[in-house]
């Protein structure tokens, strides 16, 4: 087992971030994993900085800790090119410390750069397209590809890692855990469906599996609570309309009736730890190995003492229940 912090990108600034990271490092944790955001969910979170210069600089500052996105849509904003030389030169300047995390993307951030919104059909289909060109690229060489939606030309990575960096492939279905089982290295989901991690493993894929677990601490359970619901209420909407909608007033007007009892229903909220275990058996329970904690609570700082304190062993000694 596992364990990272998830580092919020929409929530916090660049430099919080980073010092959130080392204290992350300080506190135990195995990995960080970073949001690839251009618009925060909601106006209540009111940041959304570049993970590629927090990931440089979170390189600079640690020396263990596992540095991850979590997670880069590889195409549409990016291109996948890119995203192959910005992971290659991330992974060199950690040492190595560093797994690529992609996603078929959200039109949240995707919608910015005026090339429309395709349907997930087709983003499976670039995504795809995408993860052969990253490949391609991280072989050395010069390299071209023509696809039937992604096209490279002539294009070499001068700076490459001695291995390439592993490659961990966001699901919300079964065809994006199949591409996970062909085209990556591991399985990452938000949600503890055990049908994801079972189409991983049935289409052949051996690695690891990434979730994120949903917690709030504070010193009592309203407060966590209150602060779950201010800045992560958009979680209950679900995948199909976290993918689809374009703005934070968006997610406002889709959140007006989320209300804490339906937030305190799905995270880990207070200071005892035996809920937090609870949320994050359900996740051990689906078959997941590598969970990324989410603190939605008031106080960075004192989640991650009480995750040192009270969480890091038995959270490492959970197995599934069955």
């Amino acid at each position: 087992m596992e364990i990272g912090y998830k580092l919020m990108a929409e929530a916090f600034g660049p430099q919080e971030l980073v010092r959130q990271a080392v204290r992350a490092e300080e506190a135990g944790f195995d990995f960080v994993e970073i949001s690839d955001h251009f618009h925060p969910w909601l106006y209540s979170q009111r940041h959304s900085g570049f993970a590629w210069s927090v990931l440089a600089a979170i390189a600079a500052r640690t020396e263990r800790i596992t540095l991850a996105t979590g997670v880069t849509c590889p195409f549409i904003r990016y291109h996948p090119a890119i995203i192959a030389q910005a992971a290659a030169t991330t992974a060199l300047l950690s040492d190595g410390r560093f797994v690529l995390g992609v996603g078929a993307g959200e039109r949240l951030n995707e919608h910015v750069v005026g090339r429309g919104w395709p349907h997930v059909t087709v983003r499976h289909e670039m995504l795809r397209e995408a993860l052969e060109i990253i490949r391609l690229l991280w072989q050395g060489g010069y390299r071209s590809y023509r696809g039937q939606h992604l096209t490279l030309e002539d294009a070499r990575l001068f700076d490459l890692p001695e291995s390439a960096p592993p490659i961990a492939v966001a699901a919300g279905g079964v065809r994006a855990a199949r591409i996970a089982a062909d085209l990556g290295d591991a399985v990452f989901a938000t949600e503890p469906r055990p049908e994801l991690v079972a189409a991983y493993r049935d289409a052949g894929g051996a690695g690891g599996a990434y979730a994120e677990v949903p917690l709030s601490w504070a010193a009592d359970r309203e407060r966590a609570v209150a602060s779950a619901h201010e800045t992560f209420r958009f979680g209950p909407t679900g995948w199909k309309v976290q993918s689809e909608l374009p703005n934070p007033i968006n997610f406002e007007a889709a959140t007006a009736f989320v209300t804490p009892d339906v937030i305190e229903e799905s995270f880990g909220c207070g200071p005892d730890p035996a809920r937090h275990l609870e949320v994050a058996q359900q996740f051990v329970d689906a078959g997941f190995d590598r969970l990324a904690l989410v603190n939605a609570g008031p106080d960075p700082d004192g989640f991650l003492d009480f995750y040192a304190r009270e969480l890091d062993g038995p959270l490492r000694g959970l197995r599934p229940s069955t």
